[in-house]
């Protein structure tokens, strides 16, 4: 009876374990969640279903507690990409992982790693990657290594920067790493895997590579994705590799960070295809899918608004103190982030900041969104005299000036909508959370300040980056100024 055992996820609130999550509930496993803030698991529809436990990978007796009673655990714990601190961060989780997972007992670990070529110069990233699995066998719990080709999925970065480069530009000049072989392997196939390793006694203790069923270059996937989509685009091959260079163009051209999308690039140095068939041998049951069908599935589960995760959706699970400030891109979204450590309540500092715009203003640079607001109203828009309804009290729904109040939390968070005319969608949210430090750093809270921006079309593109100058004043300003309000009513 699969009911009787219980399987420790970690990485569920990322890609990958946010998907194989609830495949493993429908097979009737008993599922522990491993995470370092469980408030990031709301919303999920599964939540309910599963225990949820809060630790550090970097903290081995919390890891012990959540290893107890398990059965199977999955690593799929993903650290910062780049760098030589953060690959041997990711070296140092592992370690610590193999040497709980060994004390609490459990019978075996099934991790998730990237299909490479051991051979070549890889980047300390990709190799730190590859290593994490020798460190794991490093204890005497058996370990089941899944080496995937780069995934297709709607939310994967594969798929979100081929479908970005396609849709955004007609004519392509290709770099030499366009026309490396790979063997990309769907998401649905790669959960399949992860989920009949459990009842695959045969399985333990091996590397097994995963892949898709056809071998293909980036080029070809890029003109695959035209097809699919009905789109004319031309490529223009050049000699050179320059996979820095191409990070940067694709951070410039597509909502995808380059330091996300640098490792993808630099893995293209070598081939990365299936060379052991031995995932055919040990899950015949298993017939991985096409990328051209693995294209068109992602693509009609976007059309349907159901993605299930993000490659996006992942923090870095050894983040060290608060950045103040934080850029990065969330489900197509450009994402700006401020952040502040406060020696104040949740509630106080709710209470600042739920009390901004109408008479009171935006505390900083108030001519400057007087001036936005003024732009708005001249080519139409709602402008920013709309005020609001009452100086201090917000409810969802209402009016803000130029924006809806989208979403109130009660001493957590508001979320507003921009109403103003903006080629996309923007929101700002505030939010006021307990430190991350927990008990240790009573009555702190760690506020934050988002702007999100989904761009449409070049337009949207331009926008954002013609903005992004003005928002280190306005955004930074905003952010100290609420914070010395929340310290006024703390008084």
């Amino acid at each position: 009876m699969t009911d009787s055992k219980l399987i420790l996820v970690t990485g569920a609130t990322g890609y990958v374990g946010g998907r194989l999550v609830p495949r493993l509930l429908d097979k009737g496993y008993r599922v522990r969640c491993l995470v370092r803030d469980p408030a990031r698991l709301q919303g999920r529809p599964w939540l309910k279903r599963v225990e949820v436990v809060s630790g550090d990978a970097l903290a081995s007796d919390t890891l012990v507690n959540a290893m107890q009673g398990v059965s199977a655990a999955y690593y799929l714990i993903h650290g910062m990409q780049g760098g030589k601190i953060n690959a041997e961060r990711d070296l140092a989780v592992a370690r610590n992982f193999s040497d709980a997972a060994e004390t609490a007992g459990i019978e075996r670990i099934i991790y998730l790693g990237e299909l490479v070529d051991p051979a070549a110069n890889l980047s300390p990233y990709l190799r730190a990657r590859h290593e994490t699995g020798y460190m794991l066998r490093y204890s005497r719990v058996p370990v089941t290594e899944f080496r995937a080709g780069m995934i297709v999925g709607s939310g994967s970065v594969l798929f979100e920067m081929v479908r970005y480069l396609t849709e955004r530009e007609p004519v392509l000049v290709c770099p030499a790493w366009y026309f490396s072989q790979a063997q990309p392997i769907a998401i649905r196939d790669v959960l399949s895997y992860l989920v009949a390793a459990l009842d695959t006694p045969d399985s333990i203790g091996r590397v097994i590579e995963i892949g898709g069923s056809t071998r293909l270059t980036y080029a070809d996937m890029l003109l695959g994705y035209a097809e699919e989509r009905g789109l004319k685009r031309w490529l223009i091959r050049t000699p050179i590799y320059a996979p820095r260079l191409s990070a940067y163009w694709v951070h410039m051209v597509t909502p995808i960070h380059w330091r996300v999308v640098a490792p993808l690039i630099e893995g293209l140095r070598a081939k990365l295809i299936v060379r052991d068939e031995a995932a055919h041998r040990l899950f015949p049951q298993i017939q991985p899918i096409d990328f051209k069908t693995a294209v068109h599935l992602a693509l009609n589960r976007i059309q349907r608004d159901n993605v299930e995760t993000s490659w996006a959706d992942a923090l870095v699970i050894a983040q060290g103190d608060v950045k103040p400030y934080v850029f990065t891109v969330e489900e197509g979204m450009f994402v700006e982030r401020r952040r502040v450590l406060l020696d104040l309540p949740a509630e106080t500092v709710f209470r600042a900041y739920t009390g901004i715009g109408g008479a009171r203003g935006w505390m900083y640079m108030d001519w400057a969104w007087a001036l936005r607001g003024w732009m708005d109203k001249v080519i139409g828009g709602v402008g920013i005299r709309r005020g609001r309804r009452h100086p201090d009290e917000i409810r969802t729904g209402e009016s803000l000036d130029f924006w809806r109040v989208e979403l109130v939390e009660q001493n957590r968070l508001m979320r507003l909508r921009a109403e103003m005319k903006v080629p996309g969608k923007a929101w700002l949210e505030f939010q006021s959370e307990p430190s991350p430090e927990g008990d240790r750093q009573e009555n702190k809270t760690l506020f934050t300040v988002s702007a999100y921006f989904e761009p449409h079309g070049l337009s949207g593109f331009l926008y954002w980056y013609a903005m992004w100058p003005f928002h280190k004043f306005i955004f930074d300003g905003l952010t100290n100024r609420l914070a010395s309000r929340a310290r006024v009513l703390n008084r």
